[in-house]
């Protein structure tokens, strides 16, 4: 765990084009949100901030995770009321609820389930050699989880409408870290049910 770092797990979204109740659906024997959780704490990161919104059951779902891992002192539940706006409520929501002294927060997608732990230490050491941000990169592909600075809170806060931090990280050339890694994971999300 280092000082001044925090994780924030966006999970405010209804899952429309999955059907509703993407987060808490099935997914490879376990609910689809504990993915993203397990990664947030796996992360060096002093709390984890899970945003909510369109569905109660990811609260319970959060808090029933937090208890089995032992976690529950570390978790953080927001709520973000303009989530049906999209992307930028959850994390303008997430940022919000973190204290002055956290100085990063690592971004993790609610639908994102197989993020590879090893990434964590890597963007947390970027930070720490001077990167704004930091991100995974796999085939060429920009990933997630990104690791934000305080330096970009502003900007994110300023974000409408269902956009994430890309525009922000994209404007950042060189001050963005991007940390290989060959697992797919960074890429995998989950949008539609299975077939």
């Amino acid at each position: 765990m280092r000082r001044g770092l925090e994780a924030i797990v966006l999970a405010a979204g209804l899952g429309s084009r999955f059907g509703g109740g993407k987060l808490v659906s099935d997914f490879e024997g376990r609910l689809l949100i504990e993915g993203a959780l397990g990664a947030a704490f796996a992360a060096p990161a002093q709390g984890v901030t899970v945003v909510l919104g369109a569905d109660d059951r990811v609260e319970d779902a959060a808090l029933a995770f937090a208890r089995r891992w032992g976690e529950s002192r570390r978790l953080r539940l927001v709520y973000a009321a303009d989530h049906a706006e999209g992307l930028s409520a959850s994390l303008r929501a997430g940022l919000g609820a973190l204290g002055d002294d956290c100085r990063a927060a690592f971004i993790f997608l609610g639908d994102m389930p197989r993020i590879p732990h090893d990434v964590l230490e890597p963007l947390a050491e970027a930070l720490d050699k001077g990167a704004v941000a930091a991100a995974p990169v796999c085939d060429g592909r920009r990933g997630h989880p990104a690791l934000l600075s305080r330096a970009l809170f502003a900007q994110l806060r300023d974000l409408t409408g269902d956009q994430g931090a890309r525009a922000v990280l994209d404007a950042l050339g060189d001050r963005l870290a991007l940390i290989p890694t060959k697992d797919q994971g960074v890429l995998f999300d989950v949008d539609l049910p299975p077939t």
